[in-house]
């Protein structure tokens, strides 16, 4: 935003000399012959009613939009708290600015407003709140920007398939048989024996080894997505407009372009 309105300051953060956050923008004062705003009421969390702060030497960031003033926290904590009836009257208003010129500042001196001029926020880097005379209607220097986003898109599928392969499996089993051999034994004991044909039988047995097939479960396998960071360069051709000066002095002109850069 190159020229916010106070409309659009109401409820900004404001920060003092230190940058530090101290409260938030409640209402802006306007100096009743001009209209020129002159004071800014800022809200702290204590509540205990508006703080006025001048704006000669405020400025703002527009990355935050924030309202950034040239006093201490401790300075502003302790100005006189006016009663908040909308108007400031001249007696207060000369003590306020007796006790903000007793304090230090971190820019240029408070000095009074151009009585025949409206304020107008002019941004740069320490961006101050400068009061100028009659200024016109003035032009409006637009640009492109590049502005950049993702939107989620499908690139593919995955699935699972499940498949039968056959291989070979030797298992190694042990087994036991028995075998016959031949024992012989001296008798000792005298017995009436006869002579002939005579046999004797005797069943031998061994392990067979048998197979058979099982199913049985041996895992899950499933599918899980992972997001990956990556980074993806985009870049395009944007248009900047540029504001030339005709019958301006070159001094000035050289100032307020050194004040763009």
């Amino acid at each position: 935003m190159a020229n916010p309105t106070m409309e659009s300051l109401i409820g900004a953060t404001v920060y003092d000399s230190a940058g530090e956050p101290i409260g938030r923008v409640e209402n802006f004062y306007l100096d009743n012959q001009t209209g020129a705003p002159t004071w800014v009421a800022m809200m702290d969390a204590t509540g205990d009613g508006p703080t006025l702060i001048p704006l000669d030497g405020a400025g703002y960031r527009t990355e935050d939009m924030s309202l950034r003033v040239p006093y201490a926290e401790k300075q502003i904590r302790t100005a006189p708290h006016l009663e908040h009836d909308g108007r400031i009257d001249p007696r207060a208003e000369q003590e306020l600015m007796a006790y903000y010129s007793s304090g230090q500042r971190r820019s240029i001196p408070m000095g009074a407003t151009n009585a025949a001029a409206r304020q107008r926020i002019r941004p740069g880097a320490e961006e101050p709140m400068t009061y100028g005379g009659d200024q016109g209607a003035g032009l409006t220097r637009s640009e492109e920007r590049l502005v950049v986003g993702t939107d989620r898109e499908e690139t593919g599928t995955a699935r699972l398939h499940k498949y039968v392969v056959e291989e070979e499996q030797t298992i190694t089993v042990p087994t036991t048989h028995e075998e016959a051999r031949l024992v012989r034994e001296p008798i000792t004991d005298r017995t009436d024996a006869t002579i002939g044909e005579q046999d004797q039988e005797i069943v031998l047995h061994a392990d067979r080894v048998t197979a058979h097939k099982e199913t049985v479960p041996v895992e899950r396998v499933g599918l899980v997505v992972d997001e990956v960071a990556d980074e993806q360069t985009v870049s395009d051709t944007v248009r900047k407009e540029r504001i030339e000066a005709e019958g301006v002095r070159e001094d000035r002109m050289r100032d307020e372009k050194n004040d763009r850069a």
